[in-house]
């Protein structure tokens, strides 16, 4: 059985639009735009087509159009109409939408199309950066909401994992050119969140350097045995979760003693517990970076 929502709340619209459920109430009022059905409590659901229509509505309405000539396109057209914006500007908006359709149906098929489309105009390195972060900055808000499950967060993911991974593959095959650093990418015990590292290596690599993954949850110990091996570590991590707040410098102190007899210890940083960082006590080889983009500036 095909278990997909087919049902959604006035405010799964909302945070899956962005357009206020105020405002679709207004629409749906004064434009005829959506039919909602009713439960025994008067509470509005939505179809799966109503929210494929909100979502193309939200791409014109926020492509300048006003959303009394938009009511009256025939619910037939909409679609082409969509196509013929998508075509004069730019996909991200369509393929964003398209995605969370995707990521709500658990539809890999659709998550395919999507891309290979992108693909046929864009870089995987303008998809990743024009189309799935700001994806995955909204996949934080869907799940605190309750409009998306960990499991659509997970498939997402996977996906976007899967594509990250074959791109990476490409550039694994080539000898680095690069030989003034050796970077060692990690993320700290418990620290599962992968997505952000594993483009990361995809950058470190693409500008010719060796990198050696080593994934999520590495206990802080294991990082010693590189430095048998290299004498120019860069250690890149992605502290998303992990190490929790009150943590955070405890894991400087920790990192800082492993690293007390090699005499030229490096250590990047990303990730939002980064903010907890003790500025006044940290190691002056420590280096944290607000985004991605800075820290591939800094290759």
């Amino acid at each position: 059985m095909n278990n997909v929502k087919k049902q959604f709340s006035i405010r799964d619209l909302e945070n899956l639009s962005g357009i206020k459920a105020h405002t679709i109430r207004i629409w749906e009022k004064r434009y005829n735009l959506l039919q909602p059905e009713r439960t025994d409590t008067n509470i509005r659901t939505y179809s799966l087509s109503s929210l494929q229509k909100l979502l193309n509505v939200t791409l014109l309405y926020n492509n300048g159009q006003k959303i009394s000539k938009i009511a009256k396109i025939p619910e037939g057209e909409i679609a082409y109409v969509v196509r013929e914006i998508v075509a004069k500007h730019s996909h991200e908006s369509h393929a964003i939408n398209a995605f969370k359709l995707a990521m709500i149906n658990f539809d890999q098929t659709m998550f395919f199309n999507t891309y290979n489309a992108l693909l046929g105009e864009n870089s995987f390195r303008e998809i990743f950066k024009e189309t799935f972060v700001p994806l995955l900055n909204e996949l934080g808000l869907l799940w605190q909401t309750d409009t998306i499950s960990p499991a659509h967060e997970h498939f997402i993911s996977s996906l976007i994992k899967q594509k990250i991974l074959l791109n990476t593959e490409k550039l694994q095959h080539l000898s680095p050119v690069k030989n003034d650093k050796v970077f060692v990418a990690f993320l700290p015990d418990n620290e599962i969140h992968e997505i952000g590292l594993l483009y990361v290596n995809y950058e470190i690599l693409l500008k010719g350097y060796k990198c050696i993954y080593l994934g999520p949850t590495i206990p802080i110990e294991n990082l010693e045995d590189i430095l048998k091996y290299f004498d120019n570590v860069h250690f890149i991590s992605y502290f998303t979760v992990f190490p929790e707040k009150d943590r955070v410098n405890k894991y400087l102190q920790d990192f800082d003693e492993l690293v007390s007899n090699y005499h030229n210890p490096n250590l990047w940083l990303l990730g939002r517990q980064t903010r907890y960082i003790d500025e006044a006590s940290q190691p002056a080889y420590c280096k944290t970076f607000s985004s991605i983009d800075n820290l591939v500036n800094q290759l």
